[in-house]
């Protein structure tokens, strides 16, 4: 028997009360975008019916749709304001664009893979045709400079480096915040913050992503 729209909201609001609220995402505005984007539409078919699983999901080409908790807990480290504009690198899925559309006037997501990117566009047709998120095919590291500044930038796959890509932090506003994991096997969540004499960081967070592919590492 299949589940329901109305099963797929219980879950949703279990994820959002068990999996985010017992571990300190605080932020309303993420909560609200987290329990209203269904997570299942960014699922593969087969692995469905763990839509609200604890945990990271196959999405493949290597790659992954990220924790939920782990996307409340970037997107609150963010910051993010209904007038911003924000840029994501490494669309995925298309479900961390789908929840910053939520909290944002507008996302600008980057995806490498150019099947990742295809399905993602299809399953954001809303969001797009709303231009709430627009999608772009292409390497992340140089940013999307053609439509930066951005307020606020988000990294959803680790880098292997010290620092960000630097065409990120410069088409970062001053006053904009950057989020990204940094290190190779593992990784912790870096906080970027801009400032008018240069950028303040701080950590967050141990975690495991997939690493970062550019042309460069290809």
């Amino acid at each position: 028997m299949g589940t329901d729209e109305k099963d797929w909201l219980r879950l949703r609001k279990r994820m959002v009360e068990e999996q985010l609220v017992t571990r300190g995402i605080r932020d309303r505005a993420v909560l609200d975008a987290m329990l209203a984007v269904p997570r299942e539409r960014f699922v593969d078919r087969q692995f469905r019916d763990s839509s609200y699983c604890d945990g990271p999901l196959p999405i493949g080409y290597g790659q992954t749709i990220s924790q939920p908790y782990i996307v409340a807990y970037m997107c609150e480290l963010l910051e993010v304001e209904t007038h911003h504009h924000v840029l994501e690198i490494g669309c995925g899925s298309g479900y961390q664009a789908a929840v910053l559309g939520q909290l944002a006037r507008s996302v600008v997501a980057v995806e490498r893979i150019e099947p990742l990117y295809d399905r993602a566009l299809s399953v954001l047709k809303d969001e797009i045709d709303n231009g709430t998120v627009r999608l772009i095919l292409g390497d992340g590291t140089n940013g999307v400079k053609a439509l930066a500044p951005f307020d606020r930038i988000i990294v959803s796959a680790a880098i292997q480096a010290d620092r960000p890509p630097p065409a990120l932090l410069e088409q970062l506003k001053p006053g904009g915040i950057l989020v990204a994991p940094l290190g190779t096997m593992f990784q912790t969540i870096r906080i970027f913050h801009k400032k008018e004499d240069g950028i303040e960081e701080r950590q967050g967070i141990a975690v495991s992503f997939v690493p970062f592919v550019s042309d460069e590492n290809t």
